[in-house]
Formats: structure tokens, C-alpha cells, sequence
């Protein structure tokens, strides 16, 4: 996390008190005082009480959240359509679900790995959720590559059961992967190796992974794996009982019964 502006948020917080007292103190403006008693008022203060500084940190970390979470919002609501529905994309569970979880993934990334579990065993404890596989290949060459053959074979196989077969073979398998390996799952899961090929080369494929980064990007996603839960943007491994409480509330606010 990047504290720089935190400490200068907190810094102003004490300059403010330190302005009130010194008025109080002194009978007159802070601008009454020279600078340099100013600034020693300023370095005592914050040396006497540096609570105000831990104190700052956190309420200007509170309102960031709250800030970020009104964006997020407000980013999911102009690109719904593309988030939850767009065409290039794959869903699981049930397609009709009344909760939508969107996942951004990396093929190469091990707490994706680690997520898949997660996932599915969300989708097999959850029939009314709704999941949305979406790559995002942010670590490097191999993963970009992956990604497309991924997008290639939903390109051929409208029900989506390849591509699913292929992205828990993929994340599964040991080492890293790339073209060769997977276009070896590919081959694998009963993919027509032959028209793969053409797809790989259309551009369907780079349309949909610039969708994809143009989507992360938009809603300020660094990382994978990175979920959309509603209405809330997640970034992490963030484990299955965080993932079922933001589905939980997800589905709340869209019923207004609980």
C-alpha cells in the first residue's frame, strides 16, 4: 500500500489542530506566528501526540474505501451489459441465477489456482448463483497466450463444456503455462485442433481480451484473481466464506428480503 498520501492527509489533520490551538494559544491568527515557530509547534505536537497520526491514517483509509466502493459501483452500473452479459464471455452455474459473480483470471497466477476450488465448490453448494469466467492475462507472455486458445474454443463451442474442461485442466496442471500446453489441454478436452488454429488468428480473440483489459482497467482491478459480486469489486484470493458473505449481500440488496 502506498502511504504517501495517507501521511499527508494525516500531516494536515495535525497542521489543522495545530492552526486551532496555536490561535487559542497565542490570541491571534496562525498567521500571527513566523513560520519556523510554526513549523516547531507543529514537530512538537505531532512528537507529543503521534496517535493523531495512526488516528488521520485510518479515517482518510474509511473514506477511501467508501470512495472506492461508490465508484466501483458506479463503473458496474455504465458496463453492466459488458460485465454480466457481453457476448464473449463463458457462464456457469445456473444462467439464470439471481446473483452474478464475475471472476477476472490468469491462467499462470497460483492463487487463481487456489480459487478454482472455491468456485466450485460455490457452484455446487449455491443452484441460484451465477458464475462468469473472464481472462484477464496480466503475468507475462505464456499467459496471453492461454488465454487466447481459451477464447478460441469458446468460439467453437457455444454450450461452453470445452472451455470449462480446458480452464480446470489448465489451472490444475503444474508448471507454467503457454501455447504448447495449451493447445495440448485443448487437444486434450476434444477441441477441433484444426479450426482452433483459424480462431486463434480471427479477431474475435484480441477484441475479446481487449474488452477484457478495457473492463479491469475501467473498474481498477491490478491483480488476479479479481471477482465483480453484484455491485462490489473484489481484489484477491479473498477465500470461500469472504465470497459467500458478498454473495450473501449481493443477493440481499438485488430481493430486499433479508
Amino acid at each position: 500500500m502506498n502511504f504517501k498520501p495517507l501521511l499527508i492527509a494525516a500531516i494536515g489533520a495535525c497542521v489543522g489542530v495545530v492552526a486551532l490551538e496555536t490561535f487559542y494559544r497565542y490570541g491571534a491568527p496562525a498567521g500571527g506566528v513566523s513560520q519556523t515557530e510554526l513549523h516547531k509547534i507543529i514537530r512538537n505536537y505531532i512528537v507529543a501526540n503521534p496517535e493523531v497520526l495512526q488516528e488521520a491514517m485510518a479515517e482518510f483509509e474509511k473514506r477511501q474505501t467508501v470512495a472506492d466502493a461508490e465508484k466501483a459501483r458506479e463503473t458496474i452500473n455504465r458496463n453492466s451489459s459488458l460485465i454480466f452479459n457481453s457476448p464473449r464471455q463463458v457462464v456457469a452455474g445456473n444462467k439464470q441465477g439471481d446473483v452474478s459473480l464475475v471472476e477476472f483470471f490468469d491462467y499462470n497466477c497460483p492463487y487463481c489456482k487456489q480459487a478454482m476450488a472455491d468456485l466450485n465448490a460455490l457452484e455446487g453448494s449455491d443452484d441460484k448463483l451465477r458464475i462468469v469466467y473472464k481472462e484477464f492475462p496480466v503475468l507475462g507472455p505464456g499467459s496471453v497466450e492461454a488465454a487466447q486458445v481459451a477464447v478460441a474454443i469458446r468460439m467453437q463451442d457455444p454450450s461452453g463444456e470445452k472451455y470449462l474442461a480446458y480452464r480446470k485442466a489448465l489451472l490444475s496442471s503444474r508448471g507454467q503455462a503457454d501455447k504448447a500446453r495449451a493447445l495440448a489441454v485443448a487437444r486434450d478436452v476434444g477441441v477441433d485442433m484444426a479450426r482452433l488454429e483459424t480462431d486463434l488468428a480471427s479477431d474475435e480473440v484480441k477484441a475479446t481480451l481487449e474488452e477484457n483489459f478495457k473492463l479491469a482497467e475501467q473498474l481498477g482491478l491490478n491483480g488476479t484473481p479479481s471477482y465483480v459480486i453484484g455491485s462490489e469489486v473484489a481484489v484477491g484470493a479473498i477465500g470461500l466464506a469472504t465470497l459467500r458473505e458478498k454473495i450473501r449481500v449481493a443477493r440481499c440488496s438485488a430481493t430486499a428480503t433479508c
